[in-house]
């Protein structure tokens, strides 16, 4: 398994960082099965688990924590704050308050005294920059976490958070972990070359796109209820196969399955070896849910695309376009309606 360096950090991670979000009731609800799939990643070379508190209300991190018990130190290990974890408002967000109960809540749960990368999980607009900055300089400073790292900030963000460290004698950010697929470019534009610029990392997710990009969609026969993307867009409203979105996504993804054919490679591989060919990206991350699922991603780690390959992904979805709509990652949080409108006309 090929490795790089994590921003400047000097930490050195598998290219493909093995994502958590399905162990546990939001996926695979069997603890053990769980525990064999992480093991054998660690066997193929991932040394690199990214989790977070709020996959299966806590779930996933006692999984990943009773995987690593005789193997903590082989491991960079990586997980979240940030999402509400009760129903009480300050058991969520960027609050020093919140930040030094959580941590030590993760760390029971993944049976640890330290965590490689904590991540903040969204930009808290509610919470200022310095706060959650300094709160998280002092956990570095105490030894509970080595490093700590943004997710889903827009590049604007990332820079403040820079001159945030220097004004303030603070830690920085030491790395971002963006959404990033064929289908999802636009952090091409102005992200990645940020994080570039600053040397912080880039741990992308989703470079399957919740399942687009695996050749799985390529018609509206292939779509069932219990599918990954039917309940993706059953949770923004309803699914429905005639819409724009959905017809473009088809249309792409039976161009995709073309040129991949014609390479003889699989969709899947070709997806997760395409976000990597960018230079400004450290690592993927590969959320299996089944062993199948992860011997199938393992076959492919060590793909590399050719020009010829990369020229025609570009001509079909263009450098710095998103083909599903507003990113978050990449636009400020200024587009959105609840920013540009009164309360109460959002």
């Amino acid at each position: 398994m090929e490795r790089s360096y994590l921003g400047g950090t000097g930490i050195s991670v598998s290219r493909h960082c093995l994502g958590a979000m399905m162990f546990g009731a939001m996926g695979n609800r069997d603890h053990e099965d769980c525990v064999r799939i992480i093991h054998r990643a660690l066997d193929a070379g991932i040394n690199f688990i990214d989790t977070a508190d709020v996959y299966s209300a806590g779930e996933s991190e006692t999984i990943v924590g009773k995987a690593l018990e005789d193997k903590r130190d082989q491991v960079v290990l990586a997980t979240k704050f940030y999402a509400p974890m009760g129903q009480d408002a300050n058991q969520m967000g960027g609050s020093r308050r919140w930040i030094v109960k959580e941590v030590e809540a993760s760390l029971k749960r993944l049976g640890t005294d330290y965590i490689d990368l904590y991540q903040i999980h969204r930009f808290d607009e509610n919470t200022e920059l310095e706060e959650t900055m300094s709160a998280l300089t002092d956990l570095q400073r105490q030894g509970k976490i080595r490093a700590f790292v943004s997710s889903m900030f827009p590049p604007d963000r990332i820079v403040e958070s820079h001159w945030t460290a220097d004004k303030r004698g603070l830690s920085r950010f030491r790395c971002e972990q963006p959404w990033y697929s064929i289908f999802s470019r636009e952090i091409e534009r102005f992200v990645l070359p940020t994080c570039m610029r600053y040397r912080q990392g880039a741990i992308v997710w989703s470079p399957l796109d919740g399942g687009w990009l695996t050749g799985r969609y390529l018609k509206p026969e292939d779509f069932d209820a219990g599918g990954r993307v039917v309940m993706a867009e059953a949770r923004r409203g309803g699914f429905d196969p005639e819409r724009e979105l959905i017809q473009t996504k088809l249309r792409l993804a039976n161009g995709l399955k073309a040129i991949a054919d014609e390479a003889g490679i699989s969709m899947t591989h070709m997806a997760v070896a395409f976000v990597l060919e960018h230079p400004g990206v450290t690592s993927a991350i590969i959320g299996p849910r089944t062993m199948k699922q992860l011997e199938d991603l393992l076959a492919g780690a060590d793909l590399r695309l050719d020009k010829e390959v990369m020229d025609r992904i570009d001509k079909l979805v263009p450098p710095g376009t998103n083909v599903n709509g507003l990113n978050p990652t990449a636009r400020p949080a200024g587009l959105s309606k609840r920013a540009r409108r009164r309360p109460g006309n959002a």
